[in-house]
């Protein structure tokens, strides 16, 4: 089913988890090829619907059949979900859903025993994410028992780390390799990531690797209001359709959309480059207005930063920002988060062994 091996860290597997609300990215290695997106929709379903072969486990890809069973209880996840009718939970806290994406994601690569899982949650406000993140810590550690695509799978989860969301990004953009000598050293300057996610804004502060908390905050302002724009312009259309983000995420000249009972389809070209250009345009002030004063350098990242960044990098240059984009955008945040569980092992680990 999956030949990605997870790399441990003395005796212990991470798995890094970002609960996008477009959909779940996950991996267990430094590796972008092998970060692994599943559509966010999540369907609960009756035990016997499970156990009644609705779901069938079939040679087929898994990610297009992803379902488990988990304390008497039922669950579709990503296309499966979607075909039973799951929108994509626009509005919900990520906390609501975020252990079934977590067991998916283990259970997918294989993962048994012990492992450690670092997540990803919108900064709101200080309470609100130090609330979430410790609903999250309860939530997810420990041992649990399920049953996925019809295989018995044991698990227990020693560690449970939460970084704010686009914090990740910042984490792997500087772990890459300078491409030039004026390439900037992250940890030196004050620097701002822009994560432009489906649900939220995130625009964090980060002053020579020192998180800003009283400066950073997440806006209620991702893409699910430009894909509602889209959807405004065209009949019968559903801003939470997988087939309508996935029309708008294509090249030019191949993005057509059918809504269901539709007769032909849209051409979204038709309209969609001035909505772009109305939207980064909207994103671009917000992050003005936020941007402190000391700033030099902004990170972009997530589905949108890359979705966006034409505009979004011309527009900031013309504040005389320094704009950098977090590649891969939408895997950045995953691969980031696994960096930050490394580090948080190794530091576990060393003072394991000043002890002895």
């Amino acid at each position: 089913m999956n030949t990605v091996k997870p790399n441990d860290i003395g005796s212990k597997t991470i798995l890094s988890v970002d609960l996008g609300r477009t959909s779940t990215k996950s991996c267990v290695s430094r590796e972008p090829n092998n970060v692994v997106f599943v559509p966010a929709n999540i369907k609960q379903m009756s035990i016997n619907q499970v156990c009644g072969n609705v779901f069938e486990a079939r040679a087929t890809d898994p990610l297009m059949d992803l379902w488990l069973e988990y304390q008497d209880n039922g669950y579709a996840l990503g296309q499966l979900a979607a075909d039973f009718g799951a929108n994509l939970g626009v509005g919900q806290s990520k906390v609501e859903a975020a252990l079934v994406k977590v067991l998916a994601s283990a259970s997918y690569f294989k993962l048994r025993d012990d492992i450690s899982v670092v997540l990803g949650l919108p900064f709101l406000s200080l309470e609100q994410f130090e609330k979430e993140k410790a609903h999250l810590i309860s939530q997810v550690g420990g041992p649990h028992v399920l049953n996925f695509r019809g295989e018995s799978v044991s698990l227990n989860v020693s560690k449970v780390w939460v970084t704010p969301e686009g914090y990740g990004s910042l984490l792997w953009s500087e772990a890459q390799p300078k491409k030039s000598p004026n390439s900037p050293d992250f940890t030196k300057i004050s620097v701002a990531i822009v994560d432009i996610g489906h649900q939220t804004v995130d625009l964090l502060m980060v002053d020579k690797f020192r998180f800003t908390r009283d400066a950073s905050k997440s806006e209620d302002f991702g893409m699910h209001k430009f894909y509602e724009l889209v959807s405004a312009e065209i009949e019968g259309a559903d801003s939470q359709s997988l087939a309508l983000i996935s029309a708008v995420n294509k090249p030019r000249g191949e993005r057509f959309y059918l809504p269901k009972g539709a007769s032909k389809p849209t051409n979204l070209d038709d309209f969609l480059p001035n909505l772009t250009e109305m939207f980064s345009r909207e994103i671009c002030s917000r992050v003005l207005a936020w941007l402190p004063e000391r700033v030099t350098d902004v990170i972009i990242t997530g589905g949108g930063g890359e979705f966006y960044w034409d505009d979004v990098q011309r527009l900031l240059k013309e504040a005389k920002i320094y704009v950098h984009l977090a590649a891969p955008a939408r895997q950045a945040n995953a691969l980031g988060q696994y960096i930050y569980g490394e580090a948080q092992l190794g530091a576990i680990d060393r003072r394991a062994r000043s002890k002895n």
